[in-house]
């Protein structure tokens, strides 16, 4: 049975073996897997379906980073707001955890939960309104989506990640970064408002100016204090066009050099980089720039390539549209679905290194990092101001700007042991930038323990460990972060 077969509350074959999954307040007894289902009969009526059949079970259990597996004991697929509110209040009568799940793409775990409920985002997924200057969502909206209504009106979200077909629940939960942070910081820095259902199962709007201490608990506060089921996104005119600069480097610092003055100018609209394999053996640094524009006015070509220096002649300019620039990652995932390798393990390193040591950081791993290292996996390296940045758990080194270093690995073949090396090296590589006064981004696949989550959050932890005392008492939400 499927979504679209019945407004109303299914339940569809449990697990017959008796694990404990939580306790039953009402009934003083721990519950098990075999008498979960006369507990969730006691669900109220829902305007979606909580599924409990094996095949939506195990495919809640993979996610993107196909390392780590967690097999929930119900899905559910609300058709409200409202269906959140009910499950959640049921998961706290019965101590079972619960975690949001918009496109299943993290890398580690993040959005599984064991033996306990996943909630679906991606059937809450209308665009309520679109304004002259914001547009108010649902959480499980994929980016692609909102950006292709707001150009109707000629407007776009300021920060777009690189890949499109994420949730704006996802993205918010996390930060959002991508080519045009340099400009307006993270996604999270251009969001006036958003919808929240707490861990008590309570719905709550917030923002700068009002419950402002949920706001910045949840927006990148990785899912402790709330699931976002709305948000208010901040829209800005739009171009039509887009000048795609790629320019090549030989030497890591003339590379690091050009990228902030790039930056600090911004001459430009985005902003990345690359470190691209040679054929010989190690690596080219490509840095990524785009101007956004509209027809009759044209990038100026000389201006925007002045006292840059990349290796001349290596330079590839093209123009596209806005959205085609935007969506540029589309060909090459359904590429990688075709072959299958997009369901090989990845796991996926993203670092936030401070300015002062990303050269000798990088230029070390470079020196020994091979193709193999990384699965053919693209290797990200781009630097970002960090006034933009206004929500403190948001975490990044101290300076007014960080590179971005992201080894974005794929285990190719997908065994096990490749895989656990990958998982040692992201962990070495997180430590050794960690005691350069670096962060991790947390949507990495790094074994963390407790003690490694505190020193992230610092000095905000006692902030993250009140709110979620106040929000989430019971330490039901998002335990796959393994944070609490």
């Amino acid at each position: 049975m499927n979504h679209n077969t019945s407004r109303r509350l299914v339940l569809q074959g449990l697990v017959a073996s008796a694990i404990a999954i939580g306790f039953d307040v009402s009934n003083s007894s721990w519950v098990t897997s075999a008498s979960a289902t006369s507990i969730f009969e006691r669900l109220p009526v829902l305007d979606g379906v909580v599924y409990t059949d094996n095949t939506t079970l195990a495919a809640a259990g993979v996610d993107f980073g196909n390392i780590v597996h967690r097999q929930p004991i119900a899905v559910l697929k609300p058709g409200s707001t409202n269906d959140i509110v009910q499950i959640i209040q049921f998961a706290r009568r019965h101590q079972i955890k619960v975690a949001a799940r918009g496109q299943g793409h993290s890398t580690y775990g993040q959005s599984q939960v064991e033996a306990g409920i996943v909630i679906d985002m991606s059937t809450l997924n209308k665009i309520h309104f679109v304004g002259t200057d914001r547009a108010v969502v649902d959480a499980g909206v994929v980016w692609s989506q909102l950006l292709q209504q707001t150009l109707q009106q000629g407007l776009t979200p300021p920060v777009l990640t690189d890949y499109i077909e994420l949730s704006i629940g996802g993205t918010l939960s996390v930060g959002g970064i991508g080519g045009a942070t340099h400009r307006y910081g993270v996604q999270v820095d251009n969001v006036l408002e958003i919808q929240v259902v707490t861990g008590i199962g309570q719905i709550e709007t917030c923002s700068q100016w009002q419950n402002r201490h949920l706001f910045t608990a949840v927006l990148a506060g990785l899912g402790q204090c709330g699931i976002i089921v709305k948000a208010t996104i901040k829209l800005i005119p739009a171009a039509t066009n887009t000048r795609v600069f790629q320019l090549y480097y030989d030497d890591l610092a003339t590379f690091t050099r050009d990228q902030r003055l790039l930056i600090d100018d911004e001459r430009f609209d985005y902003v990345e980089g690359q470190l691209i394999a040679r054929d010989a053996g190690g690596w080219r640094y490509l840095l990524e720039a785009a101007s956004f524009y509209s027809p009759p006015n044209i990038p100026n070509n000389n201006l925007l390539l002045s006292d840059l220096n990349y290796t001349r002649r290596t330079e590839q300019i093209e123009d596209k549209t806005y959205f085609d620039f935007l969506n540029r990652l589309a060909p090459t995932v359904a590429f990688l679905k075709s072959i299958g390798v997009w369901s090989f393990p990845h796991p996926w390193l993203n670092l936030f290194v401070p300015n002062s040591a990303v050269e000798t950081l990088v230029g070390e791993v470079a020196a020994s990092l091979t193709v193999a290292d990384t699965g053919q996996g693209p290797i990200l390296l781009y630097p970002v101001k960090t006034k933009h940045f206004q929500l403190p758990l948001f975490r990044v080194p101290k300076g007014k700007i960080v590179f971005l270093f992201a080894i974005l690995r794929t285990a190719v073949p997908p065994d096990n042991s490749l895989v656990a090396k990958m998982l040692d090296d992201n962990r070495k590589l997180f430590e050794q930038n960690r005691d350069l006064g670096g962060y991790q981004y947390p949507v990495s696949a790094i074994p963390l323990l407790r003690d490694d989550w505190r020193q992230h959050f610092r000095p905000f932890w006692r902030y993250l460990v009140n709110a979620k005392r106040y929000y989430d008492p019971d330490n039901l939400l998002t335990p796959g972060q393994r944070i609490f």
